[in-house]
């Protein structure tokens, strides 16, 4: 018997036909002889709403507190509707909410990070086959006011759940067969992957790839939870995000991902003195601007320019903060530019293949892609360039390392 967590997406409980298949998975499942707790997300399209109302009435920042007090709502319509249609099929199910079954989290509302989880009450509820239906995205804070995880939480909350209760599994269920080596809107040649590393995974949803929120996959490597990412339609097989131990074929590229999300900031003629990069960049850190690529050139003149980029709701900000600071520093001028996209390939492989980055380079220089940023880790190469050319990029990595057979595995050693 296999102590499993599953994880419905909105799309998966979409309305109340859907909520009924997933009820009928669940009952399979447990009628296969395995213990199942579910989490589940908001209805498709419902935190959306609630967002919307909470702005018309609160602002563009409406008072945090009663903020996740009505978005958490999304994710209670839910494992009541489930739950029903659980029980409407002759099993027995019980709905928590966060705070109900003990996901104690700090006291950042709609950021909250998870602190700790009490096991107990979903123990209890999986004796002789019952279930827990639980709502992700939320939970309390020690003073008992609802918090909220964040976009992509209920990931979170699911691979916390199965941290806690030691299951064997967490399956996350949505409207993929599994983790693509692309995006298949772009490259229709784009296949699933059987398994892929947790670095591998978070590299992927760090650098774009939306299947898995990036909180949920260091959790679960931190925990050793493996997650099978699968469809909620069939039963196929999807992929298992796992060690890298685990991992047979290491591919040279396992994906190519994009970002069209970012934008970049340019500070020139910066002095070249120690501590001058540190005060460039405190001020952006103290408003809460996320910074991801950095890159310094330095000049003959004893002058460097700086270009970094930040995420694209972040722009205009990092843009304010960067002009003052420039200001203060005496810094020439700053540029900015919204008009980019990151286009990254990930691999095991790269740690054992050398010239993957010569090559990706020449792929787009041949067609006429200029590169502005580089950024290189182990498993990851990511490029800067004009958004316009995104797809372009994608689609011609794509042929050259998956599809052509220049994600061979890697030699034996």
């Amino acid at each position: 018997m296999a102590l499993i967590v599953q994880k419905y997406g909105g799309t998966s409980v979409g309305d109340l036909d859907r909520i009924r298949n997933v009820a009928q998975r669940v009952v399979r499942t447990v009628e296969a002889g395995n213990r199942v707790a579910v989490v589940v997300s908001a209805m498709a399209g419902e935190t959306d709403k609630l967002v919307a109302m909470a702005r018309e009435l609160g602002g563009d920042q409406p008072p945090p507190r009663e903020y996740d007090v009505l978005v958490s709502t999304g994710e209670q319509k839910t494992i009541a509707l489930l739950s029903m249609a659980i029980q409407a099929l002759g099993h027995r199910a019980t709905s928590f909410t966060g705070a109900q079954m003990g996901m104690l989290t700090d006291e950042a509302h709609s950021k909250a990070r998870i602190r700790s989880v009490d096991s107990a009450r979903i123990l209890a509820a999986l004796e002789d086959g019952g279930v827990a239906v639980i709502a992700g995205f939320q939970g309390v804070n020690e003073a008992g006011h609802v918090t909220t995880l964040g976009r992509g939480g209920s990931d979170t909350s699911a691979v916390a759940v199965a941290a806690a209760i030691e299951a064997d599994s967490c399956e996350i269920l949505t409207d993929v067969d599994g983790v693509l080596t692309t995006d298949p809107r772009i490259v229709p040649a784009a296949r699933k992957l059987d398994r892929v590393s947790y670095d591998e995974m978070i590299e992927m949803a760090s650098l774009g790839a939306k299947v898995l929120q990036i909180r949920s996959v260091k959790f679960a490597m931190n925990f050793g939870v493996p997650l099978h990412v699968r469809s909620s339609f069939h039963d196929g097989e999807g992929t298992w995000v796992t060690q890298e131990e685990d991992v047979m074929e290491r591919l040279v590229v396992s994906g190519v991902t994009y970002n069209r999300d970012e934008a970049k900031v340019r500070m020139k003629g910066v002095k070249d003195q120690p501590g001058v990069v540190g005060r460039m960049f405190a001020p952006l850190s103290e408003a809460g601007i996320t910074v991801d690529m950095i890159v310094q050139n330095l000049a003959d003149d004893g002058s460097t320019d700086v270009t970094f980029t930040v995420p694209k709701e972040e722009y205009a900000a990092a843009m304010e903060r960067s002009r003052e600071v420039a200001a203060e520093l005496g810094a020439a001028e700053v540029e900015g530019d919204e008009n980019i996209a990151k286009v990254s390939i990930v691999g095991l492989g790269m740690k054992d293949h050398a010239g993957v980055a010569q090559r990706m380079f020449t792929i787009l220089g041949g067609e006429g892609i200029n590169i502005q940023l580089i950024s290189t880790s182990e498993i990851k190469i990511s490029v800067v360039i004009e958004e316009k050319y995104a797809e372009l990029a994608v689609r011609v990595l794509h042929a050259a390392f998956v599809e052509s057979g220049g994600a061979e595995p890697r030699p034996e050693s």
